[in-house]
Parts: structure tokens; C-alpha cells; sequence
């Protein structure tokens, strides 16, 4: 369905120039190349959208998590270095070569995969080794890796670009652990000076690496969260003034008047003890607005802040006026973005829902038309 037969009120706003602002900010921040990070939709802002406007944008390098989303960036057009972030098959390795993606590879064994495959392709494979420093997700540990790197820095078929970690507490200024894992991750790296091999790139910072530890830049960084101008943790510190580029946006279809002792939507969880006026939003769980939102949740509406009452619904949520309260079928609705001197960010809602702002962005689903603006 193209946007112009796309009648949905419910919709999502991406602001191009405010993502470019923030790539602009994060590179002067920073002084280094950067890597932008585009899993899961972009941070559910659209992937191949963001792609096209970063990639005019001049950026260095993409980091996915999948083969699938390599693809549909080559697909697309996409002609920077993509790196798939993320653990591999042997099935997949073809793909990835073929498609000129960039390969994390974080064992001994898949380094013996991709190296066979290439081989037998007659095609290099660029990749990154994967240390890990103290995540424990896919990586070989930095105390052992030496023959790890010794086998890659050999290998006839594989050329070593990069060589990366992943910050496990970096979105926590006052974590001990970042300085530690920095500290596993540089020694490794002195594998490649005693065998007299290049240093590839490094590249340790994600968003809280970028935030609070400047010692963690070394050669790239990988910015996710904060590139869409959203804090990654709360105790992050704002060091960086980069700007929200989503606006969630819905409007008014059904406005009522609840009598008192009458219950909300499923389970009967709220009830009003006057009579009210209630509007119903289109727009539910179904899209990725969090259930956990029932009866925690705000909107606004005419500029002024309104809650969310009563369970939400898989398409629809409830939103009390209070008894004398205005609004019309049509009426704009803000869910994430600014009306009229207000906001409500997406740090809010990862609040009132008891989860991260990565989770609310990356729920939101393509049942959800996107609109672009600017770029």
C-alpha cells in the first residue's frame, strides 16, 4: 500500500534532519568514524529509509544484526561496508560473501567455516574477530584468544578489517566494569603488535560507551540508541545534545461519556467514581505499544496531558478527559513528540512501562505506516 492509500491515523514521523544532526554531533563528539548501528528497523524508525539518508549523510559504516538485513540494505542500494553483528550458521556464510557483507566471526571453528567457503568461492570474506570481554554472548574469551587471532591473522581467505567487544555497563557512568572490559580488550589486542600483524580496526563504544567512556573510542564507534536521540539507560548522563527523530502520532475516533461504576475495557481494571469522558486511540499492543502501559500510560491531547485508563486493547487504548474534558473525533493524538509545549518521550514510556527505551522503539511495528520528513 503506498503512502497516498494509506488512510491509517495512527502513524509514526521520522525527522531525517534531526538524524543527521545527531550523526554530525556523535562525529564531532567522538573525532573518530562511525559505525551506525540499523537492527530491528532502525530502531524501529525504518531501515532502509534511515539507511538511504545516513548513507548520504557520508557515514562510514552500517552495523546489522542479521544476514536478512544486510540484504535487503544491498537490495535497496546500500553500497557502504554493512557488518552483520550477529552470530552465524555455516548455512549462511554463501549469503554474506555474496552480498559483500562484512562477517562477525567469534569462535575458532566458524573462522575454519567462512575461510573454507571462501575458498571454495574463490572470494575473500572481510570480518571482524569478536572478543568477549565480559558480555558472555557470543565471543572468544579475551584470556584465550590468542590462538584465535593467531589463526585469522593466517588465514589465506579471510581478511581481518576489524576486531571487536561489546560494553556490558557502559550505559552506567559509574560501572566498574567498562573500565575492566576496556582493559581485556586492549591486551588482546596486543596479539596482533607480537605477531607483527596490522592492527585492524577496533571498535569497543556503543551509545554508553560513547556517552561516558572516551577511553573505549579507540579507532570506530557503534552508536544504536543515541544516534535516534534517546538515552540508553536512565542513570545515563545527557553529554550529548542530540534530538529525538520519532514522533508516534494518532487521532481521536470515538469519544463517550462513561457513567460512574462503569469499567473500562478488559478485566474491568479501572473504573471512575463520577461520570467521565472517555476517547478511544487506534492503536494497541498490536502495533507494539506496550500492554504494560494499561492504566500507567499518557497521552496528549489539545496540549494537555491525559492517561492512558484501562487495559489496552490489541488495536485500540482508552484515554480519560476527566469529567469535563473536550476533544473530537479527529483530534490529534501524541503518544511519543511535542504538542503545544508539552512532551512525551520515549524515555517516559520505558518509565511507565517498566522497560527500556530500546524495547519501546524496537516494538514498534510496520503495521504502523512511517512518514518522512526533511533530508
Amino acid at each position: 500500500m503506498s503512502e497516498a492509500d494509506n488512510q491509517r491515523p495512527t502513524r509514526i514521523v521520522v525527522d531525517l534532519d534531526a538524524l543527521a544532526g545527531n550523526l554530525r554531533t556523535i562525529r564531532s563528539h567522538v573525532g573518530v568514524p562511525v559505525m551506525a548501528i540499523l537492527k530491528a528497523n532502525a530502531y524501529g524508525h525504518g531501515l532502509v529509509r534511515v539507511a538511504q539518508h545516513l548513507q548520504a549523510q557520508g557515514a562510514e559504516q552500517f552495523g546489522v544484526a542479521f544476514l536478512e538485513e544486510g540484504i535487503a540494505l544491498r537490495r535497496a542500494g546500500i553500497r557502504i561496508p554493512i557488518l552483520v553483528l550477529g552470530g552465524i550458521l555455516g548455512r549462511q556464510i554463501t549469503q554474506l560473501i555474496e552480498h559483500d557483507l562484512e562477517i562477525t566471526v567469534s569462535s575458532l571453528d566458524k573462522l575454519r567455516k567462512v575461510e573454507a567457503t571462501a575458498e571454495a568461492m574463490g572470494r575473500k570474506a572481510i570480518i571482524h574477530l569478536k572478543i568477549d570481554t565480559g558480555m558472555e554472548r557470543i565471543g572468544v574469551h579475551s584470556e584465550t584468544c590468542a590462538p584465535f587471532i593467531e589463526a585469522a591473522v593466517a588465514a589465506r581467505w579471510c581478511v581481518v578489517k576489524g576486531v571487536y567487544s561489546h560494553l556490558a555497563c557502559a550505559d552506567d557512568p559509574a560501572s566498574r566494569m567498562t573500565a575492566l572490559q576496556i582493559e581485556r580488550f586492549r591486551d588482546a589486542c596486543t596479539h596482533f603488535s607480537r605477531l607483527g600483524a596490522p592492527m585492524p580496526i577496533r571498535h569497543l563504544a556503543n551509545s554508553g560507551g560513547i556517552l561516558h567512556f572516551p577511553e573505549s573510542w579507540l579507532d570506530m564507534v557503534r552508536p544504536g540508541i543515541v544516534l535516534y536521540g534517546v538515552q540508553p539507560d536512565p542513570s545515563s548522563q545527557r553529554t550529548l545534545a542530540v534530538a529525538p527523530a520519532l514522533q508516534l502520532l494518532s487521532q481521536v475516533v470515538y469519544f463517550k461519556v462513561v457513567h460512574a461504576g462503569r469499567p473500562v475495557s478488559y478485566g474491568a481494571t479501572w473504573t471512575s467514581s463520577v461520570d467521565t469522558r472517555v476517547v478511544t486511540i487506534p492503536l494497541g499492543y498490536g502495533d507494539g505499544y506496550p500492554r504494560a502501559l494499561s492504566n500507567r500510560g499518557q497521552v496528549l491531547i489539545r496540549g494537555q496531558r491525559l492517561p492512558i485508563i484501562g487495559r489496552v486493547c490489541m488495536d485500540q487504548c482508552m484515554v480519560d478527559l476527566g469529567p469535563h474534558g473536550t476533544a473530537y473525533n479527529g483530534d490529534d493524538v501524541v503518544l511519543i513528540g511535542q504538542q503545544d509545549g508539552q512532551g512525551i518521550a520515549v524515555e517516559d514510556l520505558a518509565g511507565w512501562a517498566d522497560t527500556i527505551g530500546y524495547e519501546i522503539l524496537t516494538r514498534l511495528n510496520e503495521r504502523i505506516p512511517r512518514e518522512y520528513r526533511g533530508g
